[in-house]
């Protein structure tokens, strides 16, 4: 079971490191990662155990933050739907997006940074992705609102970004604007 203690913290390289991308099919080592990141999402919103193993909540993780330099990451998160988010993916890939801009009106978190960090961080509104789940299924979806945001902060953590890199305005050596995704 994956424990705050496994979380990979800020200052940490691999969080700068462009992860490599896996090998499809699949293998075992990679599938099973992508089910233990999103058990410990889910463990992290259950109230009972995040006390019991001191998790902070979260709704997504990324291998680079459990230190494997990998293209996957783990989602359990809800829209503005109601529809929820509950999966693996492998080498997710940004096919499309909007030329509009959304953001979080209280800023954005994360797992690796154990500190806040003010600022709303420009997300695109919508974005198409592409990829495989947990279970090898090849994947397209289309996102909007949060769970697109939810989507890009992962996404960002694959190529090496932390969420404060997109701030403006906030004095960062690794500052990333956001001119779009390479499609």
């Amino acid at each position: 079971m994956i424990t705050m203690d496994d979380i990979v913290r800020e200052g940490n390289p691999i969080l700068r490191k462009v992860a490599e991308p896996v090998e499809l099919p699949l293998t075992d080592e990679d599938k099973q990662t992508l089910v233990d990141m999103l058990e410990f999402i889910k463990n992290s919103q259950d109230p009972e155990i995040a006390e019991k193993y001191g998790l902070r909540p979260g709704v997504g993780l990324a291998a680079p933050q459990i230190g494997i330099s990998k293209r996957l990451f783990a989602i359990h998160a809800t829209d503005e739907n109601g529809n929820l988010y509950s999966m693996g993916i492998a080498n997710p890939k940004v096919v499309s997006h909007s030329v509009e801009t959304n953001e979080l009106e209280n800023g954005e978190g994360c797992l690796s940074v154990d500190r806040d960090v003010p600022g709303l961080v420009p997300r695109r509104a919508r974005l198409t992705i592409t990829g495989v789940d947990h279970e090898g299924n090849d994947v397209r979806m289309r996102l909007r609102g949060y769970i697109a945001i939810v989507f890009q902060h992962e996404l960002d953590h694959l190529d090496g970004i932390m969420f404060y890199d997109r701030i403006e305005g906030l004095e960062d050596p690794f500052k990333k604007p956001l001119p779009g995704f390479a499609l």
